[in-house]
C-alpha cells in the first residue's frame, strides 16, 4: 500500500517535537508499506533545506520537504501565511502522487484542503487525522476573532470531517467531540505514542545540568506561551519562594513567545528557583525528564483543550515520570484510574506549589506513582502497538471500494 501523509511538523527524535509521523511511518514500512511525507521546515525540527522543495529519504521514509519555515513564535498572521504557502505547494503533491491512501493531518484545518484534492479529483481514499479541533480552539483561545475566516474555516472542516473515509483523533475527548458534533461513526481514537525505546531506557547523566543534581526538578518540556499556562508555572515558582521552599526549582526547556519576557522577569525580582534552559533534542531531554521529580502539563483554561493530547505526557509516563497537568477530561480521569498522576486547577499556582511541596516530603508516592507511570506507558501507548492500530484502520478503508462505515 502506498501511503501519502501531509503534515507540516514532521521530526525525528534528534530535533524537539513530537515523533508521531516518524515513528508510525518506520513501523509501516517495516510492514511492506511504502510512505512519502509531504512536509515543511519546523523550528523544533532537526529538518534541513537548502532548496525550495527537496526530495530526502530518512530511514526509508520518503520526505518531501517544502522549504517553508514555521515557528511558534510568528504573529498569527503569518502563521497562517505560511499554512496557505505549505497548502498551495502541497496540493501538486495531491495531485500527482501515487497513493493507495492519503492522510492529511490538521491542525492547521488548512492542511485538510490537500486531502480533499486527493479524494475528490483523484478518488484516493482520505484519512484526516485531528490533532486539534480546529478553529474551535483557536476560537475558544481567542486569537482567531475574524468572522469571514470563522467561517471559511468551518466550511473546510465540514467538508473534511464529511469527505474522510476515516478520521483519526488523537485523544478519546476528540473522538466523541466529533461523534456529537457531526454524527459520524467513521472516527477512531489513536492517541500519541511512548517511545520506550528512548524513554524507558536509563539514560546516561553524565551530561546532566547541575540544577538536577543539586535540587529536585518539576520540569516542563514545550512552548512556552498563553496557551501552555506557562504563568500558572512562574506563579507557582513565586509561592514556593514566599513560603521559603529551598530544595524545589521549577525548571522549563523550550521556546515560545513568553520565554525571553518570563526569563527576564525571573532575573528582575531574583527568582532564581524558575529556570528557562533552552531547546534540546529529544534523545538529551530523557536524562532530564528520567531525573525529574514530576513532569508538568500546563494548559489554559479552555474546553476543548480537555480533548487535547499532548506529547510529553506519553513521553512523561515512558520516562517513568509521575504527571502534573490542568486539563479537566479525559487525562484526568487517565491519571486517576491508573494512579500515575495528579491534576490542579488551571488558574491556582497555590495548589501547585503544595502538590509540589506534598510530593518533595514523600518519596514513597513518587515512587509508587512512577512506576505506575511506566506501566501505563507499556500498556496503553507503546508506538508500535498505536501504529498497527492506525494501519488496520488505513487497510481497511484501502480494501474498500466505497467508505468502510458510513455517515449515520
Amino acid at each position: 500500500m502506498k501511503i501519502v501523509y501531509f503534515y507540516q511538523y514532521f521530526c525525528t527524535p534528534k530535533g524537539s517535537w513530537s515523533t508521531r509521523v516518524y515513528d508510525f511511518a518506520k513501523y509501516w514500512i517495516s510492514q511492506g508499506h511504502e510512505v512519502t511525507v509531504v512536509t515543511s521546515i519546523y523550528s523544533k525540527s532537526d529538518l534541513k533545506a537548502t532548496r525550495f522543495i527537496e526530495d530526502q529519504n530518512i530511514e526509508g521514509i520518503h520526505v518531501k520537504v517544502i522549504n517553508i519555515d514555521i515557528d511558534n513564535k510568528q504573529s498569527l498572521p503569518k502563521r497562517i501565511l505560511t499554512f496557505i504557502q505549505y497548502t498551495l505547494v502541497s496540493s501538486w503533491y495531491a495531485l500527482t502522487l501515487p497513493a493507495d491512501v492519503v492522510i492529511a493531518s490538521s491542525g492547521p484545518i488548512s492542511v485538510g484542503f490537500t486531502g480533499l484534492l486527493a479524494r475528490h479529483i483523484r478518488n484516493k481514499k482520505m484519512v484526516f487525522e485531528v490533532r486539534d479541533i480546529w478553529p474551535d480552539a483557536l476560537i475558544e483561545l481567542g486569537v482567531f476573532n475574524n468572522k469571514i475566516a470563522q467561517k471559511v474555516a468551518y466550511a473546510l472542516e465540514r467538508a473534511c470531517y464529511r469527505s474522510a473515509d476515516l478520521i483519526v483523533a488523537l485523544s478519546p475527548g476528540m473522538k466523541a467531540n466529533i461523534e456529537r458534533r457531526f454524527n459520524l461513526d467513521t472516527v477512531i481514537s489513536v492517541t500519541n505514542g511512548a517511545n520506550l525505546d528512548l524513554f524507558a531506557t536509563p539514560a546516561n547523566t553524565s551530561k546532566l545540568p547541575a540544577i538536577f543534581r543539586e535540587n529536585k526538578v518539576a520540569i516542563y518540556t514545550g512552548n512556552i506561551g498563553k496557551t501552555n499556562n506557562s504563568e500558572l508555572l512562574y506563579s507557582a515558582s513565586q509561592i514556593l519562594k514566599a513560603k521559603n521552599n529551598k530544595s524545589i526549582k521549577i525548571v522549563l526547556v523550550g521556546d515560545g513567545q513568553l520565554k525571553t519576557e518570563l526569563k527576564n522577569r525571573a532575573q528582575q525580582e531574583g527568582l532564581d528557583n524558575f529556570v528557562i534552559l533552552d531547546l534540546m533534542p529529544k534523545i538529551e531531554l530523557v536524562a532530564l525528564l528520567q531525573n525529574a521529580l514530576v513532569s508538568l502539563i500546563p494548559l489554559a483554561s479552555a474546553p476543548l483543550l480537555d480533548t487535547s493530547s499532548p506529547n510529553k505526557l506519553f513521553e512523561s509516563l515512558a520516562a517513568g515520570v509521575p504527571v502534573v497537568q490542568t486539563t479537566q477530561g479525559w487525562i484526568k480521569d487517565f491519571l486517576d484510574q491508573n494512579n500515575c498522576g495528579f491534576t490542579v486547577k488551571p488558574d491556582n499556582p497555590e495548589e501547585l506549589a503544595d502538590l509540589l511541596i506534598y510530593l518533595d516530603e514523600n518519596q514513597s508516592v513518587l515512587n509508587q506513582q512512577g512506576t505506575n507511570a511506566l506501566n501505563t506507558a507499556q500498556l496503553f501507548f507503546g508506538k508500535d502497538y498505536l501504529a498497527k492500530k492506525m494501519l488496520n484502520g488505513l487497510m481497511g478503508i484501502a480494501s474498500h471500494k466505497e467508505k468502510l462505515v458510513t455517515v449515520k
